[in-house]
Order: structure tokens, then sequence, then C-alpha cells
């Protein structure tokens, strides 16, 4: 389970309840865990068309494109410069957890 909080106005910070690792972007656009909150933690969160979530990374691009957080096929984390707002590989769909 995931929570997902707001930074700021469009920016979220999304964390494991489990592990408390912060799932972060690097440079390269790379998703990583990291145990404390830093730039790289922040997310641009935008609502698709089709109801959908994408996550990009606030402070990172590559050749000025967004970077987003996708999953593949098998569960896996994808690459930045691999993804595109359009892949469904990354749409999410958040949901409330009432606990």
């Amino acid at each position: 389970i995931l929570e997902i909080t707001s930074v700021e106005i469009g920016v979220v910070a999304v964390k494991s309840i489990k592990s408390n690792y912060y799932l972060a972007m690097n440079k390269k656009g790379k998703v990583y865990g990291s145990k404390e909150f830093n730039s790289d933690c922040k997310l641009k969160e935008r609502i698709e068309e089709n109801g959908y979530n994408t996550y990009a990374s606030l402070n990172w691009k590559h050749n000025g494109r967004q970077m987003f957080v996708a999953l593949n096929g098998r569960g896996a984390t994808k690459r930045g410069q691999k993804t595109r707002r359009k892949n469904t590989s990354a749409h999410f769909l958040p949901m409330v957890v009432m606990s």
C-alpha cells in the first residue's frame, strides 16, 4: 500500500506504508526507494483524460521530455527515459483505503 501526500500544488510524494521508503527518480530516470524525503521524491501528479493518474519527476527531464513512473508487464519499474504520458504502463488508479 502506498500513501500519496501533497507537497505543493500539483506535486506529491509517494511513500510505502510498510517500508517507509519514498518513491524517487534520479536524473538518469532510475526509480528507487529513498529513506529520506528529498527533491528526487517530488512527483508531478496529473489526472489524464481516461481518469488514470500519471506521475512525472518534478526535477528531471530527458531531452526536454518528462520522465514518468511506469511499470512493465512483470511489475518492474521502467527507466524514465523510456516512458511517455500516453503509455498505459505509466497510468495508475489511486484508491482510498480505510484502515
